[in-house]
């Protein structure tokens, strides 16, 4: 692994990495995803569920976790698919990436109001109409539209 060593005291340092996950829920059907959007956040800004795995949990406990937590959506287990990773330096994260489906009766919204300031179903339409319009801007085509960055 890597490490680094201290040109005056030769002490060696291992850096930490938190592991987090970050997660597209769609609903049992499909037809529609799941974005939530931060307080702090430009109008209009949304996102999908993340979180930090906790101390002894997997990472498919902590999307099954972070999204209960935040939603209160139930996610089928067995529909988690491992996309992508990345590091994310902000702390020192691996970012892995996930896409899952809410059970069936599992879908029923309540925000956790500490963390979003608002959670909403997405029809796949409605987003994808919008990202194509938004192209590769970290910003909405119309001021405080629907984006994603």
């Amino acid at each position: 692994g890597r490490q680094r060593r201290c040109g005056a005291c030769s002490t060696v340092a291992r850096p930490r990495t938190d592991p987090s996950t970050i997660v597209l829920v769609q609903s049992a059907d499909g037809e529609r995803c799941l974005l939530g959007r931060k307080a702090a956040w430009a109008e209009g800004r949304w996102s999908t569920l993340a979180g930090f795995v906790e101390y002894g949990e997997s990472l498919e406990e902590c999307v099954v976790r972070e999204v209960k937590e935040e939603s209160n959506v139930d996610v089928d287990r067995a529909s988690l698919e491992q996309l992508a990773s990345q590091p994310w330096p902000f702390p020192r994260s691996l970012m892995v990436g996930y896409v899952a489906r809410a059970t069936a009766g599992g879908e029923s919204l309540m925000r956790e109001e500490e963390e979003l300031q608002d959670l909403k179903w997405f029809d796949r339409a409605f987003v994808r109409n919008a990202l194509e319009a938004q192209g590769d801007a970290d910003a909405p085509p119309t001021p405080c539209g629907f984006h994603v960055p």
